[in-house]
């Protein structure tokens, strides 16, 4: 018997190791890209070259910056990223040219990125180098045409300039610090946009000089004069795609009709037709793949939809239930230590005051500046640091609103309790909790309703939800997108909001539907809230 049992456990565990063996093969690989245009589009460029060439593959769109993405790259989170050599080498390498140096080849960036576990591939064939811009009138008013030129101006002119560059510009070390320091450049301090919305600001007045990459198709449709890097301080940066070294062959070899094949007259267009036309990403890279196939005639340009098939869209219920996910893990994750630690700050004071100190401090932290300390210390992106940090903002009005609905129990019942000799778990249950109960559920409704509009912020992390076409739309400018998420959003909010007003009526007693329960404490505003709940339900 002792064999017999020993020969199953060695074929259970073959058979389990197989089963490991066919689902990781099965797993489809992961496309990164960052938010803005190009990367959404050359991202999906990638997804479909993949699974033309066989290859399972999804696109995670619009993941955050640089570092965001390089991170989830070493980790193991995405595959695949475009990517471009300047940023690689001063950004992820950071390694610093000497001025004239030719910039480094494909082999050589190899060679430094190899102990990353990394590599770049597949140079997509052209240059999208980052410059300043600023509107034709302006450059004519001032004669400038230059970075140097610019750096001459006198000083109350270049004091005058409102400089509004993109958040990331502001910080790389090939950006406007070591620019400004190159040139001496002294205009204003910069007013930190969106790159997506930098264009219009340019456009309305709001901003003189913005970041630009030079394959932005806002560019000639605005008439900007992009400034010459006379001092050589931006390196070439060639798009190509990092991956992990030891990606599979059959992904290379169905990657490989990328290479050399988009040039920046091809590039330009692509972005113009997102940005400009309102096409989607996977159209207008579908479209390139068609045309880039010999022998293959261009298709007809396909009309931007309208909000309504935006709203409508295939990926809504995809989007519907990510979203849910997140906000109904954080809630109910909430609702688990909330409720106990309120009992406590309840009947302890003095923990009672650290106890509220403490989830209030979580409710004034920056949305997006907790998501990067949570992507830190998990070392991954996607789902689980959203789900924490929104559970970590969900304490608060569960916390409270449970410690202001025992303390408007009256006194004289807890004592009927005592004097008819119910145990402290028995009154609790019995007494407390039903009085308490219509205040504790309208914090755990204001959580909820809260949370449906924070969790728009998971997807600057690749956490999915509405928010991805919020992030979308945010990276084009197209208002439209964004709406596309956020009318859902709203949406959502409100069923939460009947959901549980439905709960409470089946859970509370009658007699007490009406009674003026205590007010629960407010919740304070949270300094960098980027979601779209702004209403509040009162209990």
């Amino acid at each position: 018997m002792p064999l017999f049992l020993r020969a199953c456990c060695r074929v259970l565990v073959g058979l389990g190791l197989v089963w490991a063996a066919l689902a990781a093969a099965a797993e489809p690989l992961q496309v990164g890209s960052k938010r803005f245009t190009e990367s959404y589009v050359l991202g999906e460029l990638a997804r479909q070259a993949l699974q033309q060439g066989g290859v399972a593959a999804v696109h995670r769109q619009g993941l955050g910056n640089t570092a965001i993405l390089a991170q989830a790259l070493r980790s193991g989170q995405i595959d695949l990223y475009p990517e471009y050599t300047g940023t690689i080498v001063r950004e992820l390498l950071k390694r610093e040219a000497p001025p004239g140096a030719p910039p480094p080849t494909l082999a050589e960036l190899n060679t430094w990125l190899a102990p990353l576990g990394l590599q770049a591939a597949l140079p997509l064939g052209f240059n999208n180098t980052y410059a300043l811009a600023l509107r034709e009138a302006d450059a004519q008013r001032l004669g400038v045409n230059t970075l140097s030129a610019l750096a001459a101006l006198p000083p109350a002119t270049a004091a005058a300039l409102r400089p509004g560059l993109s958040h990331e510009f502001l910080v790389r070390a090939d950006g406007w610090p070591g620019l400004q320091q190159r040139y001496g450049l002294r205009p204003a301090a910069p007013r930190a946009l969106d790159h997506g919305l930098a264009y219009q600001a340019l456009a309305q007045g709001q901003v003189d000089l913005i970041d630009v990459y030079s394959t932005d198709a806002q560019i000639g449709r605005l008439g900007l004069r992009v400034l010459q890097d006379d001092l050589g301080f931006f390196p070439r940066y060639d798009a190509v795609l990092l991956m992990r070294a030891n990606l599979p062959a059959p992904a290379l070899a169905a990657l490989a009709p990328l290479q050399g094949r988009i040039d920046e007259a091809a590039m330009i267009a692509m972005n113009a037709a997102v940005e400009i036309d309102g096409r989607p990403f996977a159209e207008v890279a579908a479209a390139f793949l068609r045309t880039a196939a010999p022998g293959a005639a261009a298709p007809p340009a396909a009309a931007a939809p309208g909000l309504l098939a935006l709203v409508f869209a295939p990926d809504l219920g995809r989007l519907l239930l990510q979203h849910l996910a997140l906000v109904a893990g954080s809630v109910l994750m909430a609702v688990g230590l909330g409720v106990p630690l309120g009992v406590l700050a309840h009947r302890r004071a003095r923990v009672g005051a650290w106890v509220m100190a403490a989830v209030g401090l979580l409710q004034t932290l920056p949305s997006l500046a907790l998501l990067a300390f949570l992507i830190a210390w998990l070392g991954r992106i996607g789902f689980l640091p959203a789900l924490l940090a929104l559970f970590l903002y969900a304490l608060l009005p569960i916390v409270r609103n449970t410690v202001a609905g025992l303390a408007g129990v009256p006194e004289g019942q807890r004592a009927a309790a005592r004097a008819l000799g119910l145990r402290p778990w028995t009154a609790w249950r019995c007494v407390e909790l039903p009085q308490a109960l219509p205040t504790l559920l309208a914090g755990i409704s204001t959580a909820a309703v809260i949370n449906v509009g924070t969790a728009t912020v998971a997807a600057f992390v690749g956490a999915g939800g509405l928010g991805d076409r919020i992030v979308a739309g945010l990276a084009v400018n197209d208002t439209q997108r964004m709406l596309a998420g956020a009318i859902p959003a709203a949406l959502l909010a409100l069923a939460v909001q009947g959901m549980l007003a439905l709960l409470q009526r089946l859970l509370v007693p009658a007699p007490l539907r009406g009674a003026a329960g205590p007010a629960p404490l407010s919740v304070p505003a949270r300094a960098g809230h980027a979601g779209a709940a702004a209403s509040r339900p009162a209990p």
